[in-house]
């Protein structure tokens, strides 16, 4: 299966992109009227359902244009101040060649065996293990790499990774994540900004105060608490949007990447391995949920797997080892302190020697001096030795 240059899924995230950021100005627009209409409550009283519809029509005309503007304004800040904004969350910092040479030469060596630009290296300064892209264009891609993956990664696993984010960077998930995040960032924000209003201004003994009096609107009334009811649930439907829009982003780019990472490398068990080192290990001090969504393995994924940004690093493995051959080493147990290597638990204590009793060597026998040898090297005078004996006797 093979992820890197699969045209149809880069030519879908293109479409998807055109679709986040239309379907976040139509958020924005929800948004707005929910507002306008609670601004029509604030202004008109407890006047009518349908005359405060009418005002907040109007209103809601009338700041168009301010809206689009200002979310213009966001989304040009967003594309150019969100990878310093992200450094300053996760603490991030560039890199240089000199400064690391093992990690940029790894990335070097697979843009070149692609030719395709090298993107920018930068350090998390964080003891987790974890990697993420981010950018908007050649010029902004870049790949960010925690101190932790580097200590605790060999060279083959850490260019499996380098390799997925490429993956991720060729097939265009880098730009659909980030606009997803300024879009949930958006309707946060703009949702807080009504939400506070509503509550603090307040409902007082069933009706709406303040405001001018619904006597000279006609006969009825009592349709300010309807009214701030529906804003209410126009928030938390833009809200919901949100939601599904980050969770529509399929799930499948990270199998892709995966496959894009060993197609790199020719190496599945090096992404296999390093996938199972970084499993469980991956949450980055500091980093929002947001962050933690562009990331190689995101740990709080969701209720129940269903509403994950990620896939399992278990099913990931599955996947590695049914289309690439690779072999899975199981889950690696997870080091009691950061300097231990992993898959050990706690420090290795030395091994206890048993003490052994010192042994002294046996006196030396005593013998009698040794007589004079003869020259075949017998002693003489030795009564059992034949050669002392002749014929005739003892041999003189």
């Amino acid at each position: 299966m093979a992820a890197y240059g699969l045209y149809n899924h880069i030519r879908a995230n293109r479409v998807r992109s055109i679709f986040l950021i239309v379907g976040l100005f139509f958020l924005v627009y929800l948004l707005s009227f929910a507002g306008a209409l609670f601004a029509a409550v604030m202004t008109e009283g407890d006047a009518p359902l349908d005359y405060l519809f009418g005002v907040a029509r109007g209103y809601f005309i009338g700041a168009i244009p301010f809206v689009t503007v200002g979310t213009l304004i966001w989304l040009w800040i967003a594309w150019q101040f969100h990878q310093r904004m992200i450094d300053a969350v996760v603490n991030g910092h560039d890199v240089t060649r000199q400064e690391e040479p093992r990690l940029y030469n790894l990335l070097e060596n697979l843009c070149i065996s692609r030719g395709i630009p090298t993107p920018k290296l930068k350090i998390v300064e964080d003891s987790a293990l974890n990697a993420f892209a981010t950018g908007m264009n050649e010029k902004q891609y870049a790949i960010s790499v925690t101190r932790g993956l580097m200590d605790r990664l060999d060279d083959k696993e850490l260019e499996a990774v380098l390799g997925h984010e490429l993956t991720h960077i060729r097939n265009g998930d880098v730009r659909m994540m980030v606009i997803a995040v300024v879009i949930a960032g958006v309707i946060s924000f703009v949702g807080e900004l009504i939400y506070r209003g509503i509550f603090r201004s307040g409902v007082r003994g069933g009706g709406w105060s303040g405001g001018r009096s619904s006597g000279s609107r006609g006969k009825g009334g009592g349709g300010a608490a309807i009214a701030i009811l529906i804003a209410l649930a126009i928030v938390a439907i833009a809200w919901l949007l949100s939601i599904v829009i980050r969770f529509s982003l399929s799930r499948t780019r990270e199998y892709l990447a995966d496959a894009g990472a060993v197609e790199l490398t020719k190496n599945p068990d090096a992404m296999i391995m390093a996938l199972r080192k970084i499993e469980n290990r991956g949450e980055i001090a500091g980093a929002t949920a947001f962050v933690m969504e562009m990331c190689v393995d995101n740990p709080h994924s969701g209720f129940v797997d269903i509403f994950s940004t990620h896939p399992s690093i278990e099913r990931r493995v599955e996947a590695l080892v049914r289309t690439a051959g690779g072999r899975d080493p199981g889950p690696i147990a997870v080091p009691a302190y950061e300097d231990e290597p992993l898959g050990e638990i706690g420090p290795e204590e030395p091994e206890e020697l048993e003490e052994v009793e010192e042994v002294r060597p046996a006196p030396a026998p005593e013998y009698e001096q040794p007589l004079p040898r003869g020259p075949w090297d017998y002693p003489r005078g030795n009564p059992f030795d034949p050669w002392q004996w002749g014929p005739w006797g003892p041999r003189r």
